[in-house]
């Protein structure tokens, strides 16, 4: 049982977990996926098109025929983090091949690992497919090698992140991720419900909804309309969070930029009858309006303070979890103290933040008055003493509470769980440590809150539940 640290950084995925057990002969690949959790969605989809050709998966290089290194480029320290791991890999197995956000960069790889067999770039799935039968031809044998319904998850078995578009529309100065990943490509809704039906029937109890842009989902397909069932869909995130919301899972939204039609989300998290939880993931990045314009952001946030509130009306029980920039080039200590009041008024339930850095090809590096280390250190620390205080205060108000939990992992000291309020990895946990012997992962249970730390919270199980 651990308790979650301070610094626990928001961009990342969990770990890959790998349980596929080859059979004798089999041709077999290992996957190291860095990132985030929509790397970790890509990688399942390129695990699921091999595991259907008769590959197997391994979860070490020793048992790996070959290596697939899905990256991350968004910063230049996840740039080192992915060479550092193609470097491993290369030493470990020998057979590498590189896919995701850093091979839209494959001489930059290539200067530093030569040996590696093929680079290609984010969601290139035939491209990694044709270097990996270069590399490992197939072998299939269609009386052994069957594909679960669900298709390859790299997450515990009770949850799994839901895709519904790639690419982004923004011009953020900080990021690469349009010229990486391309402007936004939204899934069609029926396409996005029948992969969430099979999720749910294959024994999923909570779905993580996300995209670059989840409030942007349809715009690119002017929000048509799709059948589903007995019914229509359009393409759009309101009408796609109310059918997944109908789905016997807990429905969990991410990366929702604060657009007007936000608002008409609120309801459907207020609504008893509906699984999507009351769980609002919001980059709003910072709240001095200046920064914002040297960021290319949408610079009002007075205006966010007043939808906070709204949406706080509507769903009192309503989580808000946001990503902030501290260090940014210009970045006053005026402006910096904006931010801190900021943070008093609105009070925001989750928080992680980053100091900024430059990444190449990004138009913030050109800025002028870039902020010195030891700064943007001293307001990173400053920024996450009053994050911790606000999220300290908020949890001890839930002591004595009755609240649902999901059990997410079970060892001899305790149960580890998280409420609606927490998002795997990146949110706190709630542990179980008595009474716990009877429950599995995926089991979601009644507890009543008996102590509150900075992040996390503990508590028993309730008689009613």
């Amino acid at each position: 049982m651990t308790t979650n640290p301070p610094n626990l950084r928001p961009d990342l995925a969990p770990a890959a977990q790998i349980t596929d057990t080859p059979r004798r002969g089999q041709p077999t690949l290992g996957m190291v996926s860095l990132g985030c959790p929509k790397a970790l969605v890509d990688s399942e989809r390129i695990l699921t098109r091999l595991r259907a050709e008769g590959y197997g998966i391994s979860p070490d290089y020793a048992g790996a025929d070959a290596v697939i290194v899905n990256t991350c480029g968004f910063l230049d320290s996840a740039k080192a983090e992915s060479l550092d791991a193609i470097g491993e890999a290369l030493a470990e197995n020998g057979k590498v091949i590189v896919t995701g956000c850093l091979g839209a960069e494959p001489d930059y790889i290539r200067e530093h690992h030569p040996r590696i067999l093929a680079v290609t770039g984010p969601h290139q799935y035939e491209q990694v497919l044709d270097a990996v039968h270069a590399a490992v031809p197939p072998d299939p044998n269609p009386f052994v090698d069957l594909l679960p319904a669900s298709g390859v998850k790299l997450t515990p078995r009770h949850y799994s992140y839901l895709k519904i578009s790639e690419g982004c529309n923004h011009k953020c100065k900080f990021c690469i991720i349009p010229d990486m990943r391309g402007k936004l490509v939204s899934r069609p809704a029926h396409a996005v419900l029948r992969e969430a039906e099979k999720l749910v029937n294959s024994g999923v109890r909570e779905l993580l909804v996300i995209s670059q842009d989840t409030s942007a989902y349809g715009l690119d397909r002017k929000y048509d309309i799709n059948p589903w069932k007995d019914h229509d869909v359009r393409t759009h995130i309101t009408d796609l969070a109310r059918e997944l919301g109908q789905l016997d899972a807990w429905v969990r939204l991410h990366y929702v930029y604060p657009y007007p039609h936000v608002r008409d989300l609120i309801p459907l998290m207020a609504d008893a009858g509906c699984n999507v939880l009351p769980y609002l993931d919001i980059p709003f990045q910072h709240a001095h309006p200046d920064v914002l314009k040297r960021m290319a952001r949408p610079a009002a946030a007075a205006k966010t303070l007043d939808e906070i509130t709204a949406w706080r009306g509507d769903c009192p029980d309503i989580t808000l979890r946001s990503t902030f920039i501290v260090g940014y080039p210009g970045e006053t200590e005026a402006e910096f103290q904006t931010l801190l009041d900021w943070m008093d008024e609105a009070q925001l339930d989750r928080v992680g933040c980053f100091q900024y850095e430059n990444v190449a090809g990004a138009r913030s590096n050109d800025l002028p008055d870039h902020i010195a280390p030891e700064v943007k250190q001293d307001r990173w620390e400053r920024f996450m003493e009053k994050a911790q205080a606000i999220s300290e205060a908020k949890l001890a108000a839930k002591v004595g509470k009755t609240v649902e939990v999901i059990v997410d992992d079970i060892d001899e000291e305790a149960a580890t769980c998280r409420t609606k309020s927490d998002a795997p990895e990146i949110d706190g946990n709630l542990f179980i440590d008595e009474g716990f012997g009877s429950l599995k992962p995926g089991d979601i249970v009644t507890v009543e809150v008996d102590e509150a730390g900075e992040y996390d919270l503990w508590g028993r199980i309730s008689p009613k539940s």
